[in-house]
């Protein structure tokens, strides 16, 4: 995609950061914390309706109702006990809960946003779920507040195409893994013949289509830090030739 200026990078942050800063206080008044009881996405494309039954009774309502993604990384990133994981712009808390759940008493979660609302609504998630290893950070995928090789898995869902600097993003996440740590991503992304205004014309950045890689794209900038064993399978069509899919990759040991 077409490489952006500091001020359009700053421009697309703020719109993201707007639009799920208010999508959290619908969902929750955080100095309360009563709950309006109504999903941000209804849809079966994205939002809650991409998790199972048994993982929706997992985790508070308001995580649940707070899901706005485009899949369900905790399903493909085969988390195992005792493992760290980093999830991605974290929103409510879903994937966070979730993952720290799969990884049991002897792993941990973290969870990174950019939106203080979100982060309250997360934490408060957490404390209602009675969750005692994770941990919510403030700050950007473009710029990890972790030391290196700290996590052995990275999930989001639904975030890197949000990213106004995704070459940035690929970079920190390689970073952050501990060798032969991995990828287990949800994201949208687009077939390989999309042009750039071709996806802008189907939806926002912050709707998380504008954004969105192709296929190779995604492969190049993986490749580019040093990740192997790349994947990208479509799972189901959001948009005109634009899918939900599950990126994996490797950080070789």
């Amino acid at each position: 995609m077409t490489e952006k200026s500091v001020t359009e990078k700053s421009a697309i942050t703020e719109l993201v950061r707007e639009r799920y800063a208010a999508q959290a206080l619908q969902i929750t008044d955080v100095s309360n914390g009563s709950c309006c009881g109504t999903p941000l996405e209804t849809s079966d494309v994205f939002g809650s309706a991409l998790y199972t039954v048994s993982e929706q009774t997992e985790v508070p309502d308001a995580a649940m109702l707070a899901s706005i993604g485009c899949g369900n990384p905790t399903a493909v990133a085969d988390l195992r006990a005792g493992e760290t994981v980093l999830d991605l712009g974290s929103g409510g808390g879903i994937d966070v809960l979730l993952s720290a759940r799969r990884v049991g008493p002897t792993g941990f979660a973290y969870g990174l946003d950019m939106t203080d609302e979100m982060l309250a609504l997360a934490r408060a998630n957490a404390a209602k779920a009675g969750a005692t290893n994770v941990e919510f950070l403030k700050g950007f995928i473009e710029e990890i507040p972790l030391p290196d090789a700290t996590v052995n898995v990275i999930i989001s869902n639904c975030v890197i195409n949000l990213s106004a600097d995704k070459s940035a993003v690929a970079r920190e996440m390689f970073r952050v893994l501990a060798p032969g740590g991995r990828l287990g991503l949800s994201d949208v992304v687009a077939e390989n013949q999309l042009s750039e205004a071709e996806r802008i014309e189907r939806g926002s950045y912050a709707g998380c289509i504008a954004g969105a890689l192709s296929d190779e794209e995604y492969r190049v900038a993986l490749t580019a830090v040093g990740f192997t064993d790349i994947s990208v399978e479509f799972t189901h069509e959001v948009a005109a030739q634009m899918h939900g899919a599950i990126i994996k990759a490797v950080k070789p040991i």
